[in-house]
């Protein structure tokens, strides 16, 4: 396991778990949850749940790690849009997992430039992509000009 030097931690509270309420400790984040009736839960409205949290953040990470590398290689990504579908669902060990997709749109980019782009940012930036590899089933889909 890699080691870091935190530049920042960002702290979360959640109380009554999928069906509490979660929060962050500057109050920038304050959601109310609820299980999905999907997942045999009650869906109630205007609820969240843990992988819509961690679609957001991923999506946002993703975009700032694209943006990085297209800096880096001297194109704008700065633009594209990053939506990050979180699935969750019974794994073959026992217990539940996550799938991801991640959706890399950016019509002012070549597909193939796009392409490179977004696999550099996912195996070598995004922090999210790093926790994820080897543990989370994470697709990309990119879609560039």
């Amino acid at each position: 396991m890699d080691t870091i030097k935190p530049l920042f931690t960002a702290t979360a509270t959640a109380t009554g778990g999928r069906n509490g309420h979660t929060a962050s400790d500057d109050g920038m984040v304050s959601v109310d949850l609820s299980v999905p009736k999907a997942m045999g839960g009650p869906g109630k409205p205007d609820t969240a749940t843990p992988e819509h949290l961690f679609a957001a953040g991923y999506a946002a990470c993703f975009g700032g790690a694209l943006d990085f590398i297209g800096k880096q290689a001297k194109k704008d990504a700065s633009k594209a849009k990053i939506t990050a579908a979180v699935s969750i669902g019974p794994r073959d060990g026992g217990g539940f997992g996550l799938a991801v997709t991640l959706t890399v749109e950016d019509q002012s980019l070549p597909q193939a430039e796009l392409a490179a782009l977004a696999k550099d940012a996912h195996e070598k930036i995004c922090p999210y992509s790093h926790a994820a590899r080897g543990n989370v089933d994470v697709q990309l889909e990119v879609r560039g000009a």
